[in-house]
């Protein structure tokens, strides 16, 4: 499964112009509505292929069958397979494949950041000795945003309340 983030206002044109399975019908051909923007479907190679927006995100699972490496034909037609999905998701997430890599990275660099201030803000809180019991409770309230932001897949959310933490602990 593969999360690729989707530009802003996208995901409401794309369901104004009849929803993600409409748009999948433009570049698969066994596709198969499964609600406004999900959809399942095949295409060659790619046996199994499942979609949906999720928020301001793209969620697929595709499922590939292993091509005849040793005919040309064969690695052609996987080829062109892959070329196809490939322009779906720049349609579907309005990003061309390197924009689409540099979202993936932020967006784990901000769970990342997030995660790192959970650790140091506890490693603070266990060696501080002066620390106000307000503060303590203040800071453990933003840990436990962060910790539901992160398990939401908000990691925009948790990144920013990371911030507010450190800043907070470093007062």
């Amino acid at each position: 499964m593969e999360r690729f983030a989707v530009k802003r206002g996208l995901v409401k044109q794309v369901t104004a112009d009849g929803g993600l399975g409409k748009l999948a019908q433009e570049f698969f051909d066994d596709v198969n509505a499964t609600g406004e923007n999900a959809f399942t479907g095949s295409h060659g190679i790619m046996s199994d292929i499942k979609a949906h927006y999720d928020g301001d995100a793209l969620i697929t699972d595709v499922v590939n069958d292993r091509p005849n490496f040793d005919d040309r034909d064969a690695m052609k037609a996987a080829q062109d397979d892959r070329r196809k999905f490939t322009t779906f998701l720049d349609v579907a997430t309005g990003y061309n494949s390197k924009q689409r890599g540099d979202k993936a990275k932020e967006w784990v660099k901000k769970a990342s950041k997030a995660k790192s201030a959970i650790s140091g803000a506890l490693h603070f809180m266990s060696m501080a000795k002066s620390m106000s019991d307000e503060k303590r409770e203040t800071a453990e309230a933003l840990i436990a945003e962060i910790e539901a932001a992160l398990e939401a897949g908000d990691n925009t959310k948790a990144a920013g309340r990371g911030e507010k933490l450190s800043k907070m602990l470093n007062q």
